[in-house]
């Protein structure tokens, strides 16, 4: 039995913490967009992220679970279409939309249980030379290492988050997962602190065209 998804309990359409951090990697790796550029956001919360591609000029729909998220979305930024829909769907289908040239997905992969059917679902929605990019918070040896050190791991990977994360990435496993969906021309950006103890990590891959 799937246990029910918990909202996240959105109160506004403001950015969170970590927008500041990832947005500029996240504009950085996927080269120029704008006007006709097709986005589709994964698990978009609140609709910050979209309102941000939409005033480049991209089209772009979002999709989360949260009713609340969609709910503040729909109202800040009403030149973009929300939806409530899963990480794991067949969003064409879900959405009755064409593959998309871009898709975003932001502190998503932490909290699935099934990534590799997330990767896969991301990876049928692009168009062929389409860019995938994700962000999750960055684990590593040394940020590992240190956490442990300093006695952290029980507020830092608390089993007893109602919602919170049950998958911590490296880049090693998190280019695995786009490997094995796919995805080629991985390109990693880390960001937030310093090289090797970054707050998250930014990764893209691209849908072959062949």
């Amino acid at each position: 039995m799937t246990e029910p998804y918990r909202d996240y309990g959105f109160g506004d359409a403001r950015a969170s913490h970590m927008h500041a951090r990832f947005m500029p990697a996240i504009y950085d790796l996927a080269g120029p967009i704008g006007a006709g550029t097709r986005v589709l956001d994964v698990g978009c919360g609140n609709g910050y992220t979209c309102g941000e591609l939409r005033k480049r000029g991209c089209d772009v729909v979002g999709i989360d679970l949260s009713e609340s998220g969609v709910s503040i979305a729909r109202r800040a930024y009403p030149d973009c279409r929300f939806e409530i829909a899963s990480a794991t769907d067949d969003f064409l289908t879900v959405l009755r939309e064409q593959p998309f040239d871009l898709i975003v997905s932001t502190e998503v992969v932490e909290h699935l249980y099934d990534p590799r059917r997330y990767a896969s679902s991301c990876f049928r929605a692009l168009k062929p030379g389409g860019m995938f990019i994700c962000t999750t918070p960055y684990h590593g040896y040394l940020k590992n290492l240190l956490i442990a050190v300093a006695g952290k791991w029980d507020r830092h990977a608390d089993p007893l988050w109602d919602g919170g994360h049950i998958k911590l990435w490296s880049r090693q496993t998190l280019s695995r997962l786009l490997s094995e969906t796919g995805f080629d021309d991985l390109q990693f950006r880390g960001v937030g602190r310093v090289p090797g103890l970054w707050m998250t990590m930014v990764m893209a891959g691209r849908k072959p065209t062949g």
